[in-house]
């Protein structure tokens, strides 16, 4: 939309600079402008002040000072963010309160008047471990009005599942339900979440200073927002690798490898329970091939940041995009640049059924020869592409027992789909690619929703089948160091004994030495009945149910869709059984142990 000049109270010169500045704007750039001119305009009284743009109508009062701000958070990403925000925030002089859902009295939501709302989405679609019992009580009958209440909503979410920030999105329909109004419109952020919230943040400081008849000043990252770590998430530490081996004996249908990286010089520390993120590169042959079938030479230059750095077209698709994973926004983006009719039809509303059944087991290389290359340049080309998310291990050491170093176990992924072999971006890259002396560009992923009990003496009963082993060789490593004199039984699971038994000679030891009190194996492919973790679980679930009334914490770390789901109805069903208990109890039994941190899951 052009000013004009005859019906505005500009001059050309003006109407000319306000055309050339207004269309670049963001959104958040207009709120801050609007807040600008309408402090500006109150100040001076010479005229009636203009209503500012997407924030609170003129008739509502000064808004308080006081923001509360509630994390729902699986990984840790979630509760980083919020606290990021809360310290932003106190810096411009508000006064916070920073909580996990988990532990917030929702009694206290009536008396707030500025909410923010941090939240991830876990698995298809549903709230993370410390959200549950805030959301169930949100979306229940005892959920009070909160007519008095500005909230805005940050989501974080991964485009390739299909319910995209579903509890986010959750979240912000129910306040408003409730009467809240929305004191600036929620974000949707994919796995690259930097600059989304970065921008929802000043967004939210730019409509509370409008609110309270301020000039918004912008979001400036000082020194004590930077200080934890000078290698974080967005600049990652480029860790040499020191060993890689295969844990698996011959003959065993896996491949997990045990790669130790050295921290040296990074300043990087972390706890037991905490994740390490890798920015994995894609396999040359496969970009190869894909390079084969689009247009552009791989020397072609394209811009790989907002920064503008420039990388050839076919590092850019090795080291800085996503290719093996296709999301929704992908093939809508390549429908809409290509005029492809029958990929157009593909995405077309109500389709939903088609689009994920074709998204699953294809990759960006499927696309292309399904439907033909799309974008006039490279680069157009590449700005269509998701970035390279980082992989999330969890750490399977101890920092006390070996400083300076960080293990991880990782399950080499390898799939027949399509008619094409697939494999696992950073799994096979470790599996196959990954030599001592090189180095992975790598950040540590705090992760307080995973931690062991701070008191020694507390039994802990970890569940860990295949690579959710991992963990808890650091919880025991930890507790070996401290001399943690509380007891600790371990359930493990996995194919076969003698192949795959993964740090066998170390769970012996550990026995022998009483650092490890109790240790309860399943190997499903050694017997014909197939056996698991849970039916060891049940059959020993008297003795189990004593160290919970003893107060033993339970943690698990694995596969969610499958095991974690089952092993968390079998502690339901020995919970009910030897609790003499009805089922409902026996579920509030458990929800009282993750309230007070003593059921705690790893699982992805």
């Amino acid at each position: 939309m052009q000013l004009q000049v005859s019906n505005s109270p500009f001059n050309h010169e003006q109407a000319e600079l306000l055309n050339k500045l207004l269309p670049g704007l963001t959104v958040n750039q207009k709120v801050w402008l609007s807040g600008y001119l309408t402090a500006t305009l109150s100040i001076s009284n010479s005229i009636e002040p203009l209503e500012p743009v997407n924030a609170v109508p003129t008739d509502v009062q000064e808004i308080s000072k006081e923001v509360t701000i509630l994390y729902g958070s699986q990984t840790g990403n979630a509760q980083g963010l919020a606290e990021k925000a809360a310290r932003t925030l106190k810096d411009k002089d508000f006064q916070v309160t920073v909580s996990s859902m988990s532990d917030y009295k929702v009694n206290h939501l009536k008396k707030v008047e500025n909410l923010l709302i941090v939240v991830s989405t876990h698995g298809e679609g549903d709230p993370p471990d410390n959200t549950i019992s805030f959301h169930e009580f949100l979306h229940g009958r005892r959920a009070t009005r909160l007519e008095n209440l500005s909230y805005s909503v940050l989501a974080l979410g991964d485009s390739s599942y299909e319910f995209f920030c579903e509890t986010g999105k959750q979240f912000d329909k129910r306040l408003e339900e409730l009467g809240g109004k929305r004191l600036f419109p929620r974000t949707d952020c994919d796995l690259d979440y930097d600059e989304p919230a970065a921008e929802w943040l000043e967004g939210v400081i730019s409509s509370l200073s409008i609110a309270q008849g301020n000039s918004p000043a912008p979001v400036i990252e000082t020194p004590a927002q930077t200080a934890e770590t000078t290698y974080t998430r967005t600049n990652p530490f480029k860790a040499e690798v020191l060993e890689n081996i295969n844990l698996n004996g011959r003959g065993s249908n896996k491949e997990t490898r045990h790669v130790e990286l050295s921290l040296e010089g990074s300043g990087l520390i972390f706890q037991p329970g905490d994740s390490l993120g890798i920015y994995p590169e894609n396999d040359s042959e496969l970009v190869d091939i894909l390079l084969h079938e689009l247009h552009w030479g791989p020397d072609e230059m394209v811009r790989v940041n907002k920064q503008g750095d420039l990388q050839p077209f076919r590092e850019a698709l090795i080291s800085s995009y996503e290719i093996t994973v296709l999301t929704k926004s992908l093939l809508e983006q390549a429908a809409r640049i290509s005029g492809n009719e029958d990929l157009q039809m593909l995405v077309a509303a109500g389709n939903e059924a088609k689009l994920k059944e074709y998204r699953e087991g294809r990759d960006l290389l499927d696309v292309v020869r399904d439907f033909g290359p799309w974008g006039e340049s490279a680069q157009e080309f590449v700005s269509t592409l998701r970035k390279m998310p980082a992989r999330l291990y969890s750490i399977a050491n101890s920092l006390s027992a070996y400083p300076d170093e960080v293990h991880l176990t990782i399950g080499a992924v390898r799939y027949e789909s399509q008619g094409r072999e697939r494999n696992g971006v950073c799994s096979i890259l470790c599996a196959e690619r990954l030599k001592p002396g090189d180095k992975l560009p790598i950040y540590v992923q705090h992760n307080q929703n995973f931690k062991q009990p701070v008191d020694g003496n507390t039994p802990i009963i970890m569940i860990g089948p295949g690579t959710g082993i991992a963990p808890f060789r650091s919880f025991i490593q930890e507790r070996e160091e401290a001399d943690a004199k509380g007891k600790t039984w371990l359930f493990f699971g996995d194919q076969h004994f003698v192949t795959d038994f993964l740090y066998q000679t170390e769970w012996q030891k550990w026995l022998e030495t009483g650092v490890l009190t109790k240790l309860d194996v399943a190997f499903s492919r050694d017997t014909d009945e197939k056996v698991y973790v849970q039916n060891r679980m049940l059959e020993h679930s008297g003795e189990l149910f004593r160290w919970l009334q003893e107060g033993a914490a339970i943690y698990i770390c694995g596969d969610e869709k499958n095991m974690a789901h089952d092993v968390h109805h079998t502690l339901l069903e020995i919970i009910e059984r030897e609790g003499q208990m009805s089922h409902a109890d026996a579920q509030a039994y458990l929800d009282g142990m993750q309230q007070n941190k003593r059921y705690q899951r790893d699982v992805y």
